[in-house]
């Protein structure tokens, strides 16, 4: 290989300046990657002190805690990634955009604070059978600390969307957390053209002017994907639990502290610690669960009672006997997608039926619906 000219050099350092500076654009486009982002730097800074801590003070719960926040750090990393990979925009290859990155995000999350707990729980049972000597007088200064920075990031994220995260009482580590985070589905006006994939493929815009042929029931999504792109609930989910983890191991550290301190119990270390533990892994469970039923694309659990309805309520337009094969599924928080087939007969209005369908579908939540005519 021949070695980088001056002006080879100075192109790679242009270019890797320039890919910096469009990804710093994007996290300070958004207020929730804002705060990720600075949250991250904060929570990095304050794992070395605890680690640091920990160590002099020889107590796990404070070791166990810097390495969450660590394992936190990671899962804010993945958050961040995921937050700026959501509004990439739209492309041939990817038809949906980049907006399923936040469920991966949310399934990623999960598995770390899973691993914590686990690391958690095992260290803590460990002690429990052999208390060590903890120097708990210089404890209670650094968990206070820790406990203000994560403080920080609960107002910061619970400030952010204003939803109260459901998700129940997740643990010391900033790992993302709860329910509501920001996923709303207004996409209406997303379907200005919807398939009407009869026999010949051809795509009806709903003024019923026929436009070009499409092949195949995709292309419109851009729409769609430009109105999510500040849908992140899961990334947000993931990362509110994670931050109300470590602001319940700085508590359980406070509390141990104080006991050692007044009674002289070291076992309340590796007991606040298991409790810390068993409050991680029943936190994310929620989370962990709606991140494996939308990557395994089963329909929407807020549709199940509403999708019955609106089959009866489409068999009921003039000219449709029957619904077939329809498939509805998750995109990301709150925005769904489907398509059905019917049986109409050949003498049907297909600007008819194809409105209609779409407003009764539209009516429970499904942003995009893709319907083919069956003429028989």
């Amino acid at each position: 290989m021949l070695p980088l000219t001056h002006k080879d050099r100075s192109n790679l350092s242009y270019r890797i300046k320039e890919k910096l500076n469009s990804w710093k654009r994007l996290i300070f486009s958004d207020r929730n990657s804002r705060n990720l982002f600075l949250f991250l730097l904060l929570n990095l800074s304050f794992a070395f002190v605890e680690l640091f801590y920990g160590i002099w003070t020889n107590s796990l719960g404070l070791i166990s805690d810097s390495f969450h926040m660590f394992f936190d750090c990671t899962g804010l990393l993945a958050g961040l990634a995921a937050s700026v990979i959501t509004k990439w925009k739209a492309n041939d290859k990817f038809s949906y955009g980049y907006v399923r990155a936040e469920v991966l995000a949310g399934f990623v999350n999960s598995l770390f604070l899973l691993f914590i707990a686990f690391f958690i729980l095992s260290e803590g049972v460990e002690r429990l059978i052999e208390p060590p000597e903890v120097k708990h007088e210089r404890l209670f200064v650094v968990s206070v600390l820790g406990l203000l920075v994560n403080l920080v990031g609960i107002y910061a994220f619970q400030h952010g969307h204003g939803h109260s995260h459901g998700g129940g009482g997740g643990h010391g580590h900033s790992h993302g957390g709860g329910g509501g985070g920001g996923g709303h589905g207004h996409s209406h006006g997303v379907n200005n053209h919807i398939d009407l994939n009869n026999h010949n493929h051809q795509a009806i815009n709903l003024d019923g002017s026929h436009s070009h042929s499409h092949g195949g029931g995709h292309g419109h999504s851009h729409g769609l994907t430009d109105d999510m792109s500040g849908s992140n609930s899961q990334i947000m989910r993931g990362v509110f639990l994670h931050i109300l983890a470590d602001t319940l191991g700085s508590v359980g550290v406070i509390i141990s502290a104080v006991l050692m301190q007044i009674f002289g119990w070291m076992i309340a270390d590796p007991i606040c610690s298991i409790f810390i533990a068993l409050l991680i892994a029943m936190s994310v469970l929620g989370l962990i669960k709606e991140s494996i039923l939308i990557l395994m694309q089963r329909q929407p659990s807020a549709l199940d009672r509403a999708l019955p309805q609106c089959y009866q309520k489409v068999t009921g337009l003039a000219g449709v006997y029957a619904v077939q094969d329809p498939h509805f599924w998750t995109l990301c928080s709150d925005v769904y997608v489907g398509a059905i087939k019917l049986e109409v007969s050949k003498n049907v209005d297909p600007k008819y039926v194809v409105t209609h369908a779409r407003m009764i579908f539209e009516s429970v939540g499904v942003k995009q619906i893709y319907i083919q005519l069956d003429y028989v």
